[in-house]
């Protein structure tokens, strides 16, 4: 009887405990981002370096405070696929990570397959909006737009504990 009971109390906590863990990895640490809010304006970085608001509608976004990388949004902009080509910085090795399944809005898999194919193109939102970790956006032709947030060269050295790669910018002193 005492070992159905410990047996008992072992599984309930194990199905509790993975219960628990679950929610909190995909809804209990996700906020989403109100479009009237400062959080929902969408940067992007000009030619020259100057990361500067662009115009959007239907902006839908999630961030976390318990990660830098949390961050996804979907939008479309006002201005043109040419008109971004010529005035806003591509992004390099830009990889959309996943969101979580109740944000319907954002498909990484899709996104990527159109960055390949080059049906939508890859620019530079914002560089170290956070230390090492940079804003993407992809931009697809018809002006829908989607936006994450990556790990970066210099963030991807010095979260793995290496000197700062030349041309980084030092990390905060609490990385130190």
């Amino acid at each position: 009887m005492t070992g159905r009971f410990l047996a008992t109390l072992i599984v309930l906590a194990a199905v509790i405990g993975g219960g628990a863990m679950y929610y909190l990895q995909v809804y209990g640490f996700y906020d989403r981002i109100d479009a009237a809010s400062p959080a929902a304006e969408v940067r992007m970085t000009t030619l020259d370096g100057m990361a500067e608001p662009v115009a959007v509608t239907g902006f839908e976004g999630i961030d976390s405070d318990s990660s830098p990388i949390r961050y996804r949004a979907c939008f479309t902009l006002a201005e043109g696929r040419a008109q971004i080509d010529a005035r806003y910085r591509p992004a390099t090795n830009a990889v959309p990570l996943n969101a979580p399944g109740w944000f319907d809005c954002f498909d990484a898999q899709a996104i990527g397959a159109a960055l390949e194919q080059g049906t939508a193109t890859a620019y530079l939102g914002e560089e170290h909006i956070t230390y090492g970790i940079d804003r993407v956006i992809a931009v697809f032709d018809d002006g829908r737009a989607y936006a994450w947030q990556q790990i970066n060269a210099c963030g991807q050295d010095v979260f793995d504990g290496l000197p700062v790669p030349e041309g980084c910018p030092p990390p905060p002193a609490r990385m130190q």
